[in-house]
């Protein structure tokens, strides 16, 4: 090699390292961006975060839950759209694309089931924090890592020793995490309003649409109670999203996911098997958690797979029916009118609550190099 060849290559190594080297330093500098509007990372205080919830609340917008530090849970669950989306199928950790429908956190926590397929206990908000972490299509973070993370942030460490009497675990982020989420509920809403005895709640075509929903197209046979779910599962018809099976993003999500719960014809599947996936059997195919309705105004797209952008479409939908050899019997052709089926939106749109702006954290512990 050539003297002046050989100047070429250190002179391009060394324009290379003062290029990289401030970049990599910074990164270890700071901590990541929060995913809303501000970026503001001045240093939170301890004496600031007083509960669980307090802890689990700045948890949810730090992007150091994500294997790298790219993907928050406000990431999909957005406070100004409801804690969904908007999305008819959400994306995941980095750039994968996933092919469910993002679902609210309002009233999560007093939910029987969670997840479309029901497979969490709605009692035990924990084990589905930690599976939404670990997961390698939504945060893909080891928990140890998780853990060591919070222990370079000196304002996280103590707020865990204060919290809960001990040093930061991986259990420790998944409880604050948890009760967060259980201070998410729905506030006043014109439905609810009614309920409580305020008969000027709802106008006069949204009553009407509330006699439609528990009497002729018996909507309440499903969404009962008060968060207008039954905690069951039911197979309904919808139409597959055909995005899933033409976006190969989204299929290879798909595939990974069913093989992985042993379903052998998984490379076949050109719908979502639903509850099938877990318990292999044939009347579970295409079955899916009753969602809540509480705040099915605010929520669309709507279904599983996002394949119904609005609530007409919805009530469109059940008025024909369903159409899918084992769907649950109490779905039948409804022969609502035009009229009936204006009503019956309206009814639905006003199930949505009227909340005040979310505070999102401004400020997020930062890393600091433990000696």
């Amino acid at each position: 090699m050539t003297p002046r060849r050989l100047g070429v290559i250190l002179l391009a190594v060394i324009l290379i390292a003062a290029v990289s080297v401030p970049v990599a330093l910074a990164s270890l500098s700071s901590s990541p961006e929060l995913d809303q509007q501000s970026s503001v990372l001045d240093q939170v205080s301890v004496d600031s975060i007083e509960t669980q919830a307090d802890l689990g609340r700045l948890l949810f917008f730090d992007k150091r839950l994500s294997g790298n530090n790219a993907t928050s849970c406000s990431s999909c669950h957005l406070p100004d759209k409801a804690w969904t989306d908007g999305q008819a199928l959400s994306t995941g950790y980095t750039s994968v694309e996933y092919f469910r429908n993002t679902p609210t956190l309002l009233n999560a926590s007093q939910m029987t089931l969670l997840d479309w397929d029901g497979r969490f206990d709605g009692t035990d908000m924990a084990t589905v924090v930690r599976d939404h972490i670990a997961e390698a299509h939504f945060m893909n973070l080891d928990g140890r890592l998780l853990v060591e993370r919070m222990l370079q942030a000196p304002v996280y460490a103590e707020s865990f020793e204060r919290l809960f009497g001990g040093e930061a675990s991986y259990g420790k982020v998944l409880n604050s995490l948890a009760a967060f989420v259980a201070t998410l509920e729905s506030t006043d809403n014109p439905y609810l309003d009614f309920k409580a005895g305020d008969e000027d709640a709802l106008s006069a075509q949204e009553t009407a649409g509330l006699e439609l929903f528990e009497g002729k197209a018996g909507c309440s046979s499903c969404h009962s109670g008060d968060l207008l779910a039954d905690g069951g599962l039911h197979v309904t018809g919808v139409p597959a999203n055909p995005d899933i099976f033409t976006n190969t993003d989204r299929h290879i999500t798909f595939r990974r996911f069913f093989k992985q719960f042993a379903i052998g014809e998984f490379a076949e599947l050109r719908s979502d098997p639903g509850r099938f996936a877990l318990t292999h059997d044939e009347a579970d195919r295409g079955s899916f958690r009753t969602p809540s309705l509480l705040e099915v105004g605010r929520t669309a797209p709507y279904m599983h797979n996002g394949v119904l952008e609005t609530l007409d479409d919805v009530v469109r939908f059940y008025n024909d029916g369903g159409d899918t050899p084992n769907k649950d019997i109490l779905l039948q052709p409804l022969n609502l009118t035009e009229d009936e089926i204006g009503s019956l939106v309206a009814f639905l749109r006003s199930l949505g609550s009227d909340e005040p702006p979310f505070d999102v954290p401004t400020e997020l512990p930062r890393y600091e190099v433990i000696n």
